[in-house]
């Protein structure tokens, strides 16, 4: 798909990169792609490609920018830890204000939504309890964190039964905590969504991209 990059300012005065992936024709609406902990590597990108094929203007924010330029990590130990130093170092407020300020960006193709994985499903969710933003949030495992907080957008959750970063009582709870949000478990591991990690799980990954697809045709029109 057609692509570019962009520099984002935001409101509490940061700077971020971001890809930006451009359909062809008028775009259905906008989508935000928030990385797992690995940055906007080539997964991610590909991710913004598959929605902006699917006729969405696709931007995925490098929120961590603010703290290390350029930063993609592999899925291997070294990538893992140096990305969970990453994100406890930025915690929710600062990626929020760059999920905010990619939506900005593209908020001339109408109304936005926000999707997320692993850790960025987290923050996806965090955009739909406090900007309100149609939001569809995969196996966040800081999901937890964040269920005293009313949603304000509407929700989508996807997680995977043999999830060992996440228990079966921390996915219920995200349940009960959002009565009205579309909740989905898949027979598939944590990170099935991704497909250069080992617990890539081709059907699940498919069917929860329909349902993503679904949900983003109801919400942004």
């Amino acid at each position: 798909m057609p692509h570019k990059y962009l520099t984002l300012h935001t409101a509490d005065g940061q700077t971020v990169g971001a890809y930006l992936a451009e359909p062809e024709g008028k775009p259905k609406g906008g989508i935000v792609v928030v990385q797992e902990i690995f940055g906007v590597n080539a997964h991610i990108r590909s991710v913004a490609d598959g929605y902006a094929a699917a006729g969405y203007l696709a931007i995925a924010p490098a929120v961590f920018d603010t703290l290390e330029k350029g930063v993609e990590l592999g899925y291997d130990g070294p990538g893992m830890q140096k990305g969970m130093a990453l994100v406890s170092e930025l915690g929710f407020d600062r990626a929020l204000a760059s999920v905010q300020a990619a939506a900005q960006a593209v908020a001339t193709a109408g109304k936005v939504g926000v999707v997320g994985y692993c850790w960025g499903g987290s923050i996806a969710y965090l955009a739909s309890i406090r900007a309100g933003m149609p939001a569809v949030s995969y196996y966040g495992g800081r999901n937890i964190q964040l269920v005293k907080e009313t949603a304000q957008g509407p929700l989508q959750f996807h997680y995977g039964l043999r999830d060992a970063h996440i228990s079966e009582a921390d996915r219920e709870a995200v349940r009960v905590a959002n009565p009205s949000a579309e909740f989905h478990v898949y027979d598939a591991d944590h990170g099935f969504n991704c497909d250069v990690r080992a617990s890539h799980d081709p059907a699940a990954a498919q069917l929860a991209r329909e349902r993503a697809l679904t949900f983003f045709a109801r919400h942004l029109g």
